[in-house]
């Protein structure tokens, strides 16, 4: 079998394969049951593609970030917002290095058979890395706007943000997960 035909095959099979999970194909009515081997990779390609958004988010905010300390009115600002400032690139750091540590434990592990190690620590620093990021999002409101808004509306403005943040990120797929719990055990039962 030629290259070109081998790739058709792949091509054909991976087609065939998605169709099944999307549930298009065989079966249609519910999901065949992953291999292990599988489930490793499909994780491990959603963790791919969830620091490839992540990623570009935070490199692009802790950019700006960085160059605020370059502008004429950084030098205006009082002790709290160089402390709000000082805080923000730190956690801006943080979360820069959390969200993409998954690509350098892959670089270093990669052929040592330990996928399920490796996508298991991804995931947790994934996790680590969006609270970090949650955290810079909100510092970098509040120093703007202490800036921009008078009096403590910048910091009733930012605790409504950072609640929405929480509700999005991280109430909402629990509650997801609670329902899908619920529904799984009283479809067993």
């Amino acid at each position: 079998m030629t290259m070109t035909e081998q790739s058709a095959t792949l091509v054909e099979e991976e087609a065939a394969r998605c169709a099944h999970h999307d549930g298009h194909g065989p079966g249609a009515g519910g999901e065949a049951p992953e291999s292990p081997r599988e489930r490793v990779n499909r994780r491990w390609n959603e963790v791919l593609q969830e620091t490839r958004v992540t990623q570009t988010g935070v490199q692009i905010l802790f950019g700006f970030l960085l160059s605020v300390a370059f502008t004429p009115l950084f030098r205006e600002l009082g002790t709290v917002d160089h402390v709000i400032y000082v805080t923000t690139v730190v956690l801006g750091a943080s979360a820069t290095g959390a969200l993409i540590a998954p690509v350098s434990i892959h670089r270093f592990l990669s052929g040592q058979r330990m996928k399920d190690e490796v996508v298991e620590a991804a995931c947790r620093l994934m996790m680590c890395g969006m609270v970090l990021l949650a955290l810079t999002i909100g510092c970098t409101l509040l120093l703007i706007l202490r800036f921009v808004v008078p009096g403590v509306l910048a910091e009733v403005l930012v605790v409504g943000v950072m609640l929405w943040f929480g509700l999005c990120w991280y109430a909402l797929p629990l509650r997801i997960r609670r329902r899908a719990a619920r529904r799984s055990g009283a479809d067993e039962a």
